[in-house]
């Protein structure tokens, strides 16, 4: 029986196009026999439910109950154990963390001389149905003893070798089928994120937020700072805007008598690319009237614990080898106090001296838009020099007003917004605020930002004049928030890079 470099060489190209020719000429000889790609088999079973169930079990108890068993599955390996049986693994799609892989054992005597004879022509890949019965081996591994088997579908190309697997982590995010097929670890990293998506479903709809989907096509990017993807409506004859952020569309939702509102919402900025950065990324955005940003940062708190929890089993994670812990209440501080921590040395004077903080950012390479004041200035000096410190959950609060367009300004502090950011390793994982709800307010905010754009801020928003609208019909007060579900991901899965957390990240065009 022979496997293809099971225990050798990575597969060389010319090897590969020897063994898909092999391949294509058993796939013809099915084609003439009428059984190429059947879809009449349906598996009853999973690999990791039977693992789960019968692991415990003894084989004299598996042989006292026989457990019948119909299961379809990847085959993973396969070994001859004599002329007259062999060995092969089949790989399932089962467990929200199990690897759902399982052993299958095939007898001349049980199984047939066809159906031994079909099994040794079969390749790593395919994918095979087997019907049987469960029995544990004489090493104690839970294994099908098959009585029927069926090729399913017949795989062309052939897998990397076990042990090599796929090397280029390029090529991982690039084949994502491929490497979901030979990593464990990738398959659970996925099945995290989905377990996390479902968790923060189910928290807002039992604090009675109602999902709801807004426009990702709009005319007028809004709802953040950033760049946007440009594109063009032939039938209407108009430019549009790939969405950058939903807020605006769901706080017409909040004017229009909707109080808890969220989406989970696919964004596009069009900037740049890191192992922080794609293009393309998911936002978690909610809306509560009558609320303030101290109630939203609480909020924000428990759905990021939660999610952990659901997804990873515990909010004590760890992150690249360094404890994160989830479980206790998030630190909070504001810019200033910040950069007193992490960055001491500077004077108050100093710090309340935008000509000096112009100066100390050139020596980083920054240099501040002609329009910037002095709070805009001191969030420029916090992100060069205390936010890559702050590991441990840290909402960094009251932001400056000019940077924080859309925010309810302070009371009490005259330049201040009532908003927060959420940073962990050294990253922003979520921004919200209590919400401008003053239509006069928000105009002269949005032409501040029309302003800035003028003087070279790309990132600058545009003057929304139907949102002013829709503010001037009356918002209720209310607190908002968007948390980067593939930031969060990337903590909660311990992977070092967004790409890792995203099932086809944006790469540069295969050459």
């Amino acid at each position: 029986m022979t496997t293809e470099n099971q225990d050798q060489a990575p597969i060389t190209a010319a090897d590969e196009n020897k063994l898909m020719a092999e391949r294509r000429a058993k796939l013809a000889t099915i084609r003439q026999q009428g059984i190429a790609f059947p879809n009449d088999f349906r598996p009853q079973h999973k690999a990791a439910d039977l693992t789960a169930q019968y692991a415990g079990k003894t084989r004299e108890e598996l042989e006292a109950e026989p457990v019948h068993v119909v299961l379809a599955g990847r085959m993973m390996l396969k070994r001859e154990a004599g002329k007259k049986a062999a060995f092969a693994t089949l790989q399932d799609a089962s467990g929200p963390r199990a690897d759902g892989r399982i052993q299958i054992y095939a007898t001349l005597d049980v199984t047939g001389e066809a159906a031994m004879d079909a099994l040794r022509s079969y390749d790593l890949g395919d994918i095979l149905g087997v019907e049987g019965t469960l029995f544990k081996t004489k090493t104690d591994e839970l294994t099908i003893k098959v009585s029927k088997l069926r090729l399913i579908t017949k795989a062309i190309r052939p897998l990397p070798d076990k042990f090599h697997g796929l090397a280029d982590q390029e090529t991982k995010y690039r084949q994502r089928y491929v490497d979901l097929i030979m990593s464990e670890e990738t398959r659970r990293t996925f099945k995290a994120r989905t377990a996390a998506m479902s968790s923060i479903r189910r928290f807002m709809e039992k604090n009675e937020f109602m999902e709801v989907e807004t426009p990702m096509l709009h005319t007028i990017p809004g709802g953040a700072a950033a760049k946007p993807f440009i594109t063009h409506h032939n039938a209407l004859d108009m430019e549009m805007y790939l969405r950058i952020a939903p807020e605006l569309y769901l706080k017409r939702l909040v004017v229009g008598g909707f109080d808890r509102v969220f989406e989970i919402n696919r964004n596009f900025r069009n900037e740049g690319v890191s192992v922080r950065h794609n293009p393309e990324f998911t936002m978690m955005e909610f809306y509560a009237a009558y609320t303030d940003y101290q109630w939203i940062m609480n909020f924000t708190e428990a759905v990021i614990r939660q999610a952990a929890v659901d997804a990873h089993g515990t909010a004590e994670l760890t992150y690249g080898g360094r404890a994160l812990d989830l479980s206790k209440p998030f630190h909070r501080m504001t810019i200033v106090e910040a950069i007193n921590k992490y960055a001491p040395g500077y004077s108050a004077e100093q710090l309340n001296d935008a000509d000096f903080i112009k100066t100390e950012l050139l020596k980083f390479g920054v240099k501040p838009f002609a329009t910037a004041g002095l709070g805009g200035l001191q969030l420029a000096l916090f992100e060069e020099t205390a936010e890559a410190q702050l590991w441990e959950p840290t909402f960094i609060i009251d932001y400056p007003a000019e940077v924080s367009p859309l925010a309810r300004a302070s009371d009490t502090t005259p330049g201040i917004t009532e908003r927060f950011e959420l940073f962990m390793v050294g990253r922003e994982i979520a921004n919200g605020f209590s919400e401008l709800n003053d239509a006069e307010d928000q105009s002269a905010r949005f032409l501040a930002q029309v302003a800035a754009k003028e003087a070279g801020d790309e990132e600058a928003m545009y003057y929304d004049a139907d949102y002013i609208r829709a503010l001037e019909y009356g918002m209720p007060p209310a607190g908002g928030c968007g948390i980067g579900i593939d930031r969060l991901m990337m903590l909660i899965t311990d992977s070092p890079n967004i790409r890792d957390v995203l099932l086809f990240p944006h790469l540069r065009k295969e050459e």
